[in-house]
């Protein structure tokens, strides 16, 4: 049985200001299309930059960059909050007057609300500066886990498929990545200012981290079960797209529950905040 696909009117927001109300969606796809593949040029650069210049630190002290990083953590922050703000009442509103089916099947979050639109295009582009969270890790000799890079680097790659392909299941991707960052870079930000918040905020924040996991992976359950009952034409989303996200959600809820395990129970006696490592991200 084939669902009618109907589209909500906009979200009302108190203020819409006029950058978010001239967003063209039809435009910034235009581009997306055009651009998206540049993504793995991205990652490879990002790639050899981060485990070249960490093997030019070997033999060297690490740098502070306390304001630097005090700066970088806060805009990411500001940034992730705003985000949140501005997309999370359009994913409440859809899930509420139109139910889960259109939340994950069509993806009016992009074509007919032009302040969660622009939002999420900012979201996906900065998934390349915040590729620059490594940087200060190679620079300051910190520990690199796996899950740091490869989270930042499937992220991208598919944030900028998932844009090009008006992907309607992301909004939750979004506003859930959103949420999670604006706590996770605040939490940073404390920490580069000398603050020593309590374990069980780090622990929090990372069983954030795995609850967005867990929900991505929900999410994209429900949306290949659409799929399969209705096919192409009930739900915006490719199985290629579906494919992709399972794997990447799937590796992800395996990376943090051990990150999860390793920081809080089995070194439960070991030192404040096993999230203080940047394992990131959501998104």
């Amino acid at each position: 049985m084939v669902r009618i696909l109907m589209r909500p009117k906009p979200s009302n927001y108190s203020y819409v200001f006029d950058f978010e109300e001239n967003y063209d969606c039809d435009s910034t796809r235009q581009w997306m299309t055009a651009n998206w593949t540049n993504c793995f040029y991205y990652c490879a650069i990002y790639a050899i930059l981060v485990f070249g210049i960490r093997r030019l630190m070997r033999n060297h002290n690490g740098f502070r960059l306390k304001g630097l990083l005090i700066l970088w953590n806060t805009m990411l922050a500001t940034f992730s909050l705003i985000g949140f703000a501005r997309t999370a009442p359009e994913l409440f509103r859809v899930l509420n007057n139109y139910g889960l089916h259109h939340s994950v099947c069509v993806s009016s979050y992009l074509e007919d609300d032009s302040v969660s639109g622009f939002w999420s295009w900012l979201f996906v582009l900065s998934k390349l500066p915040e590729l620059g969270d490594t940087i200060f890790i190679v620079l300051r000799k910190q520990p690199l886990i796996f899950l740091h890079w490869y989270h930042h680097i499937t992220v991208l790659l598919y944030s900028w498929f998932s844009y090009h392909e008006f992907t309607s299941s992301a909004r939750w991707f979004v506003v859930m990545n959103y949420s999670v960052h604006s706590m996770m870079y605040t939490y940073y930000a404390a920490r580069a200012m000398g603050y020593r918040p309590p374990t069980q905020i780090s622990m929090f924040i990372t069983a954030s981290q795995l609850t967005q996991m867990i929900v991505g992976c929900f999410i994209n359950y429900t949306t290949y079960g659409y799929l399969k009952a209705g096919g192409p034409q009930s739900c915006r989303v490719s199985k290629l797209n579906v494919t992709l996200s399972s794997a990447m959600y799937l590796s992800y809820l395996v990376l943090f529950a051990q990150f999860f395990y390793n920081a809080y129970i089995l070194k439960s006696k070991g030192g404040r905040g096993g999230a203080t490592q940047k394992a990131s991200k959501q998104h």
